[in-house]
């Protein structure tokens, strides 16, 4: 009777501890925020130039991206996934410019253990201003996670 206890209770705990390891929650390591990637380009070379100097944030809001910062190629441009257009101030080398981006969002799952993002489609840039910027290409109108450019600024 004891060995008959003993083995039912072996096969009890041996399951027990195999359902927790099967139910621990794995680890996110992809990255899991999607953002326009522009890259930035000297306008007369055409060969990629790094700006001495890049600030970004939102018109109309309070939201700095990048305040003064150097050596950032290529800026990563967050959009809002509730809205369809968005538009930001860029500041490049002390020059201001206003660039209006006109999305649609959508769900896209990564993985389980990461769970949703949103993805974006880049329909057009209706309007940008030309102070310090000449032209603005787009090369990939899909807007995901991965490390892919999106758009090339000309300054």
């Amino acid at each position: 009777m004891r060995k008959n206890i003993s083995g039912i209770l072996l096969i009890v705990l041996s399951g027990f501890i195999l359902l927790q390891i099967s139910c621990a929650p794995g680890s996110c390591f992809d990255e899991t925020e999607s953002y326009v990637k522009a890259s930035f380009y000297n306008y007369e070379s055409e060969k990629l130039t790094i700006p001495d100097s890049l600030s970004l944030y939102g018109l109309n809001h309070d939201s700095i991206i990048y305040d003064k910062n150097t050596k950032v190629q290529p800026a990563l441009i967050p959009l809002d996934a509730s809205v369809d257009n968005c538009s930001l101030v860029i500041k490049i080398n002390g020059v201001s410019d206003t660039i209006e981006f006109q999305y649609s969002s959508y769900p896209h799952l990564i993985s389980k253990e990461c769970g949703y993002t949103y993805y974006h489609h880049l329909d057009s840039i209706p309007f940008f201003s030309k102070n310090g910027i000449k032209k603005i290409d787009i090369i990939n109108r899909t807007i995901t996670n991965l490390n892919v450019e999106n758009i090339q600024i000309y300054y």
